[in-house]
C-alpha cells in the first residue's frame, strides 16, 4: 500500500469509524493525464460505509470526506473517486 493510501485510510478511519473501507491507488492508470506525477500517489478510489453518514446526502458524504483530506489535496493528491454509503441504523 502506498504512503498516500495509508494516510487516506488512516484519516478516514479516524474521522468516520467505517464498517467497511477500501482505498485503491489507481495512479498508474492515469499516467500522462493532468495531475499525474512521476511515482504516482495522485489518483485514488475510496469505497466507504459508515454509520457516521446516516442521514447525510451523497453530496454531504463527499464533502465530509474531502474536508478530511484537505492537506493531502494541498500537497499531492489530485483525484479521488468516492463511493460512500451510510450504514443504516437497525
Amino acid at each position: 500500500m502506498s504512503t498516500m493510501a495509508k494516510t487516506i485510510e488512516s484519516k478516514l478511519n479516524a474521522a468516520f469509524a467505517p464498517s467497511a473501507l477500501t482505498v485503491r491507488d489507481v495512479s498508474a492508470a492515469h499516467a500522462g493525464h493532468a495531475g499525474a506525477r512521476p511515482g504516482g500517489q495522485t489518483h485514488f478510489e475510496v469505497d466507504i460505509t459508515a454509520k457516521a453518514f446516516d442521514g447525510m446526502s451523497r453530496i454531504a458524504m463527499h464533502r465530509a470526506i474531502m474536508a478530511e483530506l484537505d492537506d493531502e489535496f494541498a500537497a499531492s493528491l489530485h483525484a479521488l473517486n468516492i463511493r460512500a454509503s451510510a450504514q443504516n441504523k437497525p
